[in-house]
């Protein structure tokens, strides 16, 4: 650790975001006085969101846990006492012998995801805890799962374009992503291409931020993605503007593409996604004659019941007119494949007792704590916050609030997850800890070491993993391991020739180190599909049930197609609940200046829907389904099309009102992959009583 009181040092940023920013922390008596970029990243030049700028806020903030604490009052309620971490961490062996030997291992269970993306915080001695416990195991597929299932289907390995490369596009699609508030420094990319002449096109069911900075947005119903790129399938396929020398070199099924997509004429696909047929001919000849196209698919789109599929559809697209042998072309999804390291070692399956463990979905936690047969009993909770992020959400605090599960939660703050917890832990920052950054976007890897002292009590997951692994009796050779030989270990995996000459002694002396992307040239001849090429037609999706051409399917509540939502259903309208700007998914809901900058939900509804049902700009209203119901404020806007409405954040309870989005989204499963369906919800939407008179009062 840099133990100086004042300086400018090293570190990285480690929100679960693409662009992994290189950063320099200026520090003054021991404490961040400023954030800024490090313009020595080659990728992110020292450009930063606002996110990380304040990012001081955060770190010491006052509400900042600083000792282990104990339930003494009703869970929710909020009342803890102060215990050490001796204390804390005998009281949860304790309790896991207990429970182990009584239930059997599988009734305790973690519950984890991204808050932070360093490798040792998410995928290190967290999981070689669990795996030596005999844990039920957990899914993580709240985020990607779907899209990464798609994209895997048609072109094998998650890797796509280089965000350097994409300069070089004529022609820039970013479909169903928000980059202008979640991928700034691609915006920096698709600036330069701009100077030279390049189109940047936005298709999105809300014109956000990235819609308004495009050069044309195409707004769509949700979930009809997979309609609109068969549409444009079907003309470039009509008008000969497709690429069949590469198609018979790279492809399977490009026939029988061709043939199913005469079925998608531009009427019927506008009038299943809204987009008039002129614009969806114009979009068409736009991408099939740019000489060089590339789009980026952005995360939004696979969160539907057809997630997968979207993606899958959109990600055929390159393939059509040749895209992946021109530099800039193609199609970003994500990139993290490149950076693939020595998982085994980091996690160490073999650990586990017995291989056939049970798994569970992270978007089923609501139903998987009703199970009445072989019931959850315990639940470890570090970098989530389930009762803002998973879908469901009424469901899920019912769970949590069991007298009966042994809750440990591990975090920087009292979230609205902690307050229903047994024991609350409380963590570093990644400013305070030692950890590798990978990207899932560019081809850095870099290095954090501390540049801060860990307030009060604090410790990282490295360490509380550790300690608890050492209390329950496992090998101390496996719990007692340092961070740097683990991130050894991590680096050493020749497996992946992506990582040659990435060393921690090159992290230590260089911060940032450039994968080896040399194996990239022959990116189109080794590709792990069944085939070995780009599949169109995907056996592996018929074995698995699925279609193996693209094919739209309505999603199931809302849209069936061509038509609306019925309106005998009670809920006719659309709810997509994608970020806001200063939020990262619930990580700074609790810092005033990030609130004050977003000020406070806000729910967009179009001026036909708010027309119908008397409801004016800045009303309070209730948004409602069978799932639950939220409070927000109205927002009359155009920026969708009518029968859809939009909530940006994932809001902490607060404001005196129900505010958490997800208490109305789904914990259904995607159509592939076991992803999220967020989007696909519908809900009803009426005037707050007492709010402003309705002309009959």
């Amino acid at each position: 650790m840099n133990k100086s009181e004042n300086g400018i040092f090293p570190a990285v940023c480690p929100l679960d975001c693409p662009d992994t920013c290189g950063l320099l922390v200026h520090k003054q008596d021991g404490k961040i006085v400023k954030v800024e970029g490090n313009p020595d990243h080659p990728i992110t030049q020292g450009a930063i969101c606002n996110k990380v700028r304040h990012m001081a806020e955060r770190v010491h903030h006052p509400e900042r846990l600083k000792h282990p604490l104990r339930r003494v009052g009703p869970k929710g309620e909020g009342r803890f006492e102060v215990i050490s971490w001796d204390e804390a961490i005998s009281e949860i062996a304790g309790k896991y012998k207990q429970l182990a030997a009584e239930y059997g291992p599988e009734s305790i269970m973690p519950y984890s995801f991204y808050g932070n993306m360093g490798v040792l915080s998410v995928e290190g001695m967290d999981r070689r805890f669990f795996h030596a416990l005999g844990a039920s195991r957990l899914e993580r597929t709240i985020c990607s799962a779907a899209g990464v299932a798609g994209w895997k289907y048609t072109m094998g390995f998650r890797g796509g374009t280089s965000p350097e490369d994409t300069v070089n596009a004529d022609v820039i699609l970013v479909w169903g992503g928000n980059i202008v508030s979640t991928n700034m420094h691609q915006v920096v990319l698709a600036e330069k291409a701009r100077k030279r002449g390049a189109k940047v096109v936005v298709i999105d069911v809300h014109r956000n931020r990235t819609a308004q900075w495009a050069d044309w947005f195409l707004p769509l119903y949700p979930g009809t993605d997979t309609a609109l790129a068969l549409g444009l399938m079907h003309i470039l396929f009509r008008d000969g503007m497709t690429d069949d020398a590469f198609m018979e070199r790279y492809t399977v099924g490009y026939r029988e593409l061709r043939e199913h997509a005469a079925a998608y004429p531009p009427e019927l696909v506008s009038d299943i996604t809204g987009i008039p047929a002129a614009d969806i001919e114009k979009l068409a000849r736009l991408y099939g004659e740019a000489a060089v196209s590339y789009i980026h698919i952005g995360n939004g789109l696979q969160h539907h019941d057809n997630g997968g599929m979207n993606v899958r559809t959109i990600a055929c697209l390159p393939a059509l007119t040749g895209q992946w042998l021109k530099q800039g072309g193609g199609a970003f999804r994500d990139n993290g494949g490149y950076a693939s390291m020595n998982s085994r070692s980091l996690q160490r399956p073999e650990l586990q007792p017995d291989a056939r463990v049970r798994a569970i979905n992270m978007n089923r936690i609501g139903e998987a704590l009703e199970m009445t047969e072989q019931p959850l009993k315990s639940l470890f909770v570090y970098c989530s916050n389930p009762l803002v992020v998973a879908p469901d959400a009424e469901r899920v605090r019912a769970g949590f609030a069991r007298e009966d599960l042994f809750t440990v939660v591990h975090e920087l703050f009292m979230t609205d997850t902690a307050l229903y917890a047994d024991i609350v832990l409380p963590a570093t920052s990644s400013f305070e800890n030692t950890d590798l950054y990978s990207s899932y976007w560019h081809h850095y890897i870099q290095l954090q070491e501390p540049v801060l002292e860990a307030p009060g009590e604090c410790k990282s997951n490295r360490e509380v993993f550790s300690l608890l692994g050492l209390a329950m009796g496992y090998d101390p050779e496996v719990f007692g391991q340092s961070e740097l030989a683990m991130i050894r270990e991590a680096l050493d995996y020749p497996r992946n020739p992506y990582l040659n000459g990435v060393t921690l002694e090159r992290l230590r002396a260089e911060r940032h180190v450039k994968l080896d992307m040399t194996p990239k040239a022959a990116y189109l001849d080794h590709l792990p599909t069944a085939s070995g090429r780009i599949e169109l037609y995907s056996k592996s999706m018929e074995l698995a049930g699925l279609p193996p051409l693209p094919t739209y399917t309505p999603l199931k509540e809302g849209y069936d197609g061509l038509r609306r939502p019925e309106q005998g259903t009670g809920y006719p309208l659309m709810f997509i609940s994608p970020p806001n700007h200063n939020f990262l998914n619930s990580t700074f809901g609790n810092v005033e200046k990030h609130r004050k900058m977003e000020k406070r939900p806000l729910l967009q509804i179009h001026p036909e829907d708010a027309g119908a049902r008397c409801i004016e700009d800045g009303d309070e209203v209730i948004v409602f389904n069978g799932r639950g119901d939220i409070s927000l404020t109205a927002m009359v806007t155009d920026k969708m099309l009518p029968g859809t409405v939009i909530s940006q954040g994932l809001w902490w309870e607060g404001d005196g009102r129900r505010q958490r989005v997800n208490i109305l989204t789904p914990d259904r499963l995607s159509d592939m992959g076991q992803g999220a369906t967020f989007f696909s919800a519908t809900v009803e939407v009426k005037r707050q009583a007492g709010n402003r008179p309705l002309l009959s009062e």
